[in-house]
């Protein structure tokens, strides 16, 4: 991943530049990269992926905190594995968002860049006021040397977009999300100390905090966690803890069959299932109990056939 950079290594100049905000690198996304990847690299060409941090809307509207379904590293990660042979990330500040839709195209795709072709989606608008359309994009890339390349939505009469991803995570359909993600949504993050409940009643939680604006729907999920270089099947819940507290949202993974001090590494957590939703009960013991059947549950999802609609993706 190289960010703001003046210019490209020889490497990776005179390539097909897919440009996109690409959140979630969904299923739409990954056709916008296989579109430059397969000529490309049977040209023997370079495929780079230009995106902006932070996401464009949130520059604009602050005040509307955006629910990412990646963040930088893991958007990096996924535009690699589709396709792409470096991500450039541009910092979107108030110079970007001022340039010129002519000056877009002829300073940062063609002068840093050097792009042999640029690729965009069908509905990707850049420049000072969104003024630069693909129609204008297919007019403007001739004139600096560019070839275009514009992709058609992907998924029929409803496109597969990250609003729509966001929506179905947010409703609980998880199996809907991934499928348009056309993977298993991953969420990253630091293991934090907690208030130790968890370790109390029998199931010690690596606990994560996710940013606020997250629209996941609460309740308890199967899961899979990248821990070092292995993966730990896992059963995970996200909310407020009614039983006790009913404090910020967290996300929780107990591990199965695993100790370890965790404290202070990132995780990389897949969600497989999603289970039940947020539930007080009349007792500590039978929350307890419900716990026993989450774990027994969360063993059986995970060992259920793989959706080939949605993979794994967590390596």
């Amino acid at each position: 991943m190289l960010i703001d950079p003046p210019e490209l290594p020889a490497s990776l100049r005179d390539g097909h530049v897919v440009v996109g905000n690409f959140d979630g690198v969904h299923r739409g996304h990954a056709a916008v990269i296989r579109e430059a990847a397969a000529p490309a690299h049977a040209a023997g060409r370079p495929v780079v992926a230009l995106t902006f941090e932070p996401h464009p809307r949130t520059f604009f509207r602050p005040e509307q905190p955006l629910f990412r379904l990646t963040g930088r590293d893991e958007k990096a990660r996924m535009l690699a594995r589709a396709g792409a042979d470096e991500t450039v990330v541009l910092t979107f500040n108030e110079a970007l968002a001022a340039i010129e839709a002519e000056a877009f195209v002829a300073d940062v795709l063609a002068r840093r860049l050097a792009a042999h072709t640029a690729v965009v989606g069908w509905d990707f608008h850049f420049g000072r006021n969104r003024a630069g359309s693909p129609a204008f994009l297919a007019e403007a890339g001739p004139r600096h040397g560019m070839f275009v390349e514009v992709v058609p939505p992907f998924g029929g009469p409803t496109p597969v977009s990250s609003s729509a991803i966001r929506d179905r995570l947010d409703a609980g359909d998880l199996q809907g999300a991934n499928r348009l993600l056309g993977r298993r949504w991953i969420i990253e993050g630091e293991v934090v100390h907690g208030d130790k409940r968890g370790r109390e009643l029998g199931y010690p939680t690596a606990n994560i905090v996710l940013p606020p604006e997250t629209r996941l729907a609460h309740g308890v999920y199967a899961v899979r966690a990248l821990v070092g270089d292995r993966i730990v099947d896992g059963a995970a819940s996200f909310g407020r803890r009614p039983q006790f507290d009913d404090g910020a949202p967290r996300f929780e993974t107990f591990l199965l069959d695993f100790s370890g001090d965790l404290y202070g590494l990132r995780l990389r957590i897949e969600l497989v299932a999603y289970l039940r939703p947020e539930l007080k009960f009349d007792s500590v013991e039978a929350l307890v109990v419900q716990m026993e059947r989450d774990v027994l549950d969360a063993r059986a999802a995970i060992a259920a056939p793989e959706d080939p609609l949605a993979p794994s993706a967590l390596v």
